[in-house]
């Protein structure tokens, strides 16, 4: 049997309880509905580089890290983010766009945490890097019914993670300051009830500011990451007049968690944890 397989987390290794496996699923749900439904411009040839790329990246980062077992759970959670946010016309850039991503979460940590989420820091590297790599911010509409439904599903996957502040504290903030900003120009309520209406927006908002692996460890921290991200994302949006601005203003705060959780100590997550340790513990944890 190759190693690759031999060393993979068995289905009687993962538990339920693992929100990674709701956040998988909902995830995958949107993937089809976004290709089924709204007939998204996702090349198959991509979505498979994608996914071959980020599980042989993490299987490779674990062995040279010395992890004791291949668990694809994390890795499935970028490729299908990348599959949903990230476009390109090259193959190669979709594949390299996964190795990015995974291998940040390997060379880039602080105090046993990986800084940038994955698929952000992928995404924004590869835009950066190459003309032919972006991110389609409208894709989703802009229907009211659609933007709940999105909601609900993401509301769903942070129960199950425990780290609702970072998302609900950006929204907040976010739609403050659109409604603010409205009603000093004297514009209609409409406009910014149509910008947060956006479906990329909200998955932003779910499912990548919201990981716990690279949010504030405390309560408090991550009320307040929420808050500075949304401003950041409203000065890039309306001065550097950037439409993939919450993407941006992710990437430009991100280091500023480590600075938070010096700040304000809490307690390191943990995806899951052996039998008879807390999902939540004070002492750092080499979570891949």
């Amino acid at each position: 049997m190759p190693a690759f397989v031999s060393g993979m987390t068995t289905l009687s290794t993962i538990r339920l309880s693992d929100p990674r496996l709701y956040q998988i699923g909902v995830l995958t749900c949107l993937v089809t509905f976004g290709i089924v439904v709204l007939d998204f411009g996702i090349h198959w040839q991509n979505a498979a580089a994608i996914i071959a790329t980020a599980l042989a990246t993490q299987w490779l980062g674990g062995k040279l890290v010395g992890l004791p077992s291949f668990d694809p759970l994390s890795a499935l959670i970028t490729s299908l983010s990348l599959t949903m946010l990230f476009r390109t016309d090259v193959v190669v850039l979709a594949a390299l766009a996964a190795g990015v991503a995974i291998g940040s979460k390997f060379l880039i940590r602080v105090r046993g945490k990986h800084v940038f989420n994955p698929a952000n820091f992928a995404i924004v590297t590869l835009i950066l890097a190459s003309d032919h790599a972006w991110i389609s911010t409208g894709q989703w509409g802009n229907a009211a019914i659609g933007a709940l439904a999105l909601a609900c599903l993401g509301f769903l996957v942070l129960t199950r993670a425990k780290r609702s502040e970072t998302t609900l504290s950006f929204l907040l903030a976010f739609a403050a300051l659109l409604f603010g900003r409205a009603f000093w120009l004297g514009d209609p309520i409409s406009i910014p009830m149509h910008q947060m209406s956006n479906g990329a927006l909200l998955i932003f908002a779910f499912f990548m500011i919201s990981d716990p692996k690279t949010s504030p460890d405390t309560r408090l921290g991550r009320i307040l990451f929420g808050i500075v991200v949304a401003l950041v994302a409203m000065s890039i949006r309306f001065v550097l007049f950037e439409p993939a601005a919450p993407v941006l203003a992710l990437i430009v705060c991100s280091p500023l968690v480590p600075l938070i959780d010096a700040a304000f100590r809490g307690d390191f997550y943990q995806w899951h944890a052996p039998a008879g340790e807390p999902l939540f513990t004070r002492r750092p944890k080499c979570d891949y």
